[in-house]
């Protein structure tokens, strides 16, 4: 661990013993490894990925208090973020990370098992498809992303897994209030309304980050989400 990873953990309040300090370090050089055959990451140096991946993973916390969430889905984790920091910080809670390439729910496997990481799985298929399975629709009291994609959009793959009084989180850099007015539509019509909005910088650095905190208050229409594609291609807000 660095300067900079024991600062943002300080800042945020979040104690790690030394086993989930060395699940850390595993993570990172895990990430490292796969990295040089497949495409997880463009961040490989140790500090940055520290900073930008870990910290920036775990500032959930500004916005969300992690003891009393139970069952999380990470939409669109890639390489893992941010769903395997929060389960490394986090232990107690079930988490599920929900990836469309076959080859990154690998990779969070393999991370699961070198981890020894329980109550978590990784799931291969898409936004779409999955929140239409009984097993996962309106099954978590909190939805993450990272995903990089337009806030109606994101909204539309992630609200049809919470049930009601659950909370979906998105990670964003800087979010514009344009983005924000833009998903007010889709929010409304999904079931949601917009809680809570943290703005911050990334501990040490000048890296501008948005907590976008939507709350399901009522269900969302079984119309939704549309088939697979459509959600991006044709966000609510330009319906």
């Amino acid at each position: 661990m660095n300067d900079k990873f024991e600062n943002g953990l300080n800042e945020l309040g979040i104690a790690l013993s030394l086993k989930q300090r060395e699940q850390f370090d595993q993570y990172y050089n895990l990430l490292v490894e796969w990295n040089k055959v497949m495409n997880l990451t463009g961040i490989t140096d140790y500090d940055e990925v520290n900073l930008k991946h870990f910290i920036d993973s775990l500032s959930i916390v500004r916005i969300i208090d992690m003891d009393s969430v139970r069952k999380v889905i990470d939409v669109g984790t890639g390489a893992g973020f941010p769903g395997i920091p929060l389960k490394i910080a986090f232990p107690d809670m079930e988490i599920v990370l929900l990836d469309s390439l076959n080859k990154r729910v690998k990779f969070l496997n393999e991370v699961i098992s070198k981890l020894g990481l329980k109550k978590i799985c990784a799931v291969h298929g898409r936004a779409e498809d999955i929140a239409r399975d009984k097993s996962y629709r309106e099954q978590f009291d909190l939805c993450v992303s990272r995903a990089v994609a337009n806030l109606s959009t994101l909204c539309e793959y992630s609200l049809p897994f919470l049930w009601i009084s659950g909370s979906f989180v998105s990670y964003k850099g800087e979010c514009s209030e344009n983005e924000i007015k833009q998903a007010e539509k889709a929010i409304n019509v999904l079931g949601g309304e917009i809680s809570d909005i943290n703005r911050f910088k990334l501990p040490g650095s000048e890296i501008g980050r948005s907590l976008i905190k939507i709350e399901k208050i009522k269900k969302t229409p079984g119309k939704y989400p549309r088939k697979a594609g459509l959600p991006s291609k044709s966000p609510l807000f330009t319906e």
